[in-house]
């Protein structure tokens, strides 16, 4: 019987960021888009990204009230529901 050294960590370097979430109290509207923040982002530049118009931030923030206490303040890895 061979054996093997649990010393061997995962090789994970595939793996890319989502902006989806397992958490059963998240549910987006069926075919809502949703992005997770990444360091750096604001909402006008998110807003800019999804909508070609860093000024339509507002819905951003409007769909994700019960996420974002102070628009001006987002973190990494929060998750938004992104409008239509």
């Amino acid at each position: 019987m061979g054996s093997f050294s649990d010393d061997r960590k995962p090789d994970f370097s595939d793996v890319q960021g989502g902006s989806s979430t397992t958490d059963p109290a998240f549910r987006a509207a069926p075919g809502a888009r949703t992005y997770t923040v990444v360091k750096g982002d604001t909402l006008s530049g998110i807003a800019k990204h999804f909508y070609g118009n860093a000024g339509a931030w507002r819905r951003i923030y409007e769909a994700n009230k019960g996420t974002i206490k102070n628009p001006d303040l987002i973190y990494p890895g929060q998750t938004f529901t992104i409008p239509e």
